[in-house]
């Protein structure tokens, strides 16, 4: 679509003039994404704009009547016609900040996610800093949860597993960004299968969504992340239950494990748990007070 077609459009309020600065560029788009939906339509056109001039979101506001180029103009009108597409913005940027540390992130695995945020702040809590610690990241993905304990506990011996090669992958080249590819060994395997010994802490972020629920996932997760990480089965809790198999086999005594988990779902993991010996059992809300996370430990 050509600027002067944009303009008849008038989406967002006013007509642009035929010099775009970033102060009607971003006046603009608020408007567009509104109409598509978006929750943070002002936010979302920052970054974008931000990230299409190569520069932070301070600039934006420091230069508010730079008129943009023509190449510039092109790219960021191909980055928010994708974003209005329903594309994730973290697929479009190529990257997201996540317990204050940047990881690159693509359709190989899920978008990190506000939640697990909080399930590492859990974790932080519970493992001493200045002790060997053995943690077992199942289904890392990105890697996000692996790399934030072996960058914030450097006793800690940390193992990473995920059964899509891309993800692993996607999960090396983080640990590479974030200083820390030597401290943890990365595996292939799906759950246990190619994983032998105990651990102190067994942390996971499973598929836990019930079939029936994924045709009403918001478009941006349901066509563009994995199925593989969303698919909990019938009633969600499959992985779960295939997980809680094997957990107590891999779990030293007094070790801790800690799941996220759908948010009707902390009491039957729970149950499962309790099944399984495990003891201190506990579920945990996030910010919004949903139960999400539940926590166990492996008896003396």
């Amino acid at each position: 679509m050509n600027n002067r077609a944009i303009a008849r459009r008038g989406w967002g309020g006013s007509p642009l003039a035929t010099e775009w600065t970033i102060r009607e560029v971003l006046n603009w788009t608020r408007g567009y994404f509104e109409g598509a939906g978006i929750a943070q339509p002002r936010l979302e056109a920052e970054i974008l704009l931000a990230h299409t001039l190569g520069a932070d979101r301070l600039h934006l506001y420091l230069s508010p009547d730079k008129p943009l180029t023509q190449d510039e103009r092109e790219a960021y009108r191909s980055a928010i016609t994708e974003r209005r597409s329903g594309t994730p913005l973290q697929h479009i940027i190529g990257e997201v900040t996540f317990y204050g540390l940047r990881f690159r992130v693509r359709s190989d695995a899920l978008v990190p996610r506000p939640e697990t945020e909080e399930l590492l702040d859990h974790i932080m809590r519970m493992i001493p800093r200045d002790r060997p610690t053995r943690c077992l990241d199942l289904g890392t993905g990105s890697g996000v949860i692996s790399i934030c304990l072996a960058r914030y506990l450097p006793e800690a011996e940390v193992t990473a597993t995920d059964i899509s090669s891309g993800a692993l992958h996607l999960a090396m080249e983080n640990a590479e960004l974030n200083g820390v590819a030597e401290r943890i060994r990365f595996v292939e395997s799906d759950w246990f299968s190619s994983i032998d010994g105990c651990y102190d802490l067994v942390v996971s972020n499973p598929p836990y969504v019930p079939e029936d629920q994924l045709d009403g996932l918001s478009p941006e997760v349901r066509d563009h992340e994995p199925q593989v990480a969303l698919n909990g089965g019938p009633d969600g809790l499959v992985q779960i239950r295939n997980l809680m198999e094997k957990v107590p086999t891999h779990l030293a005594p007094e070790g801790i494990v800690v799941f996220e988990v759908g948010h009707d779902q902390g009491s039957r993991v729970s149950e499962l748990m309790a099944g399984a010996g495990l003891v201190e059992i506990g579920v945990q809300p996030d910010l919004t007070g949903k139960d999400r996370f539940v926590v166990a430990r492996c008896p003396s």
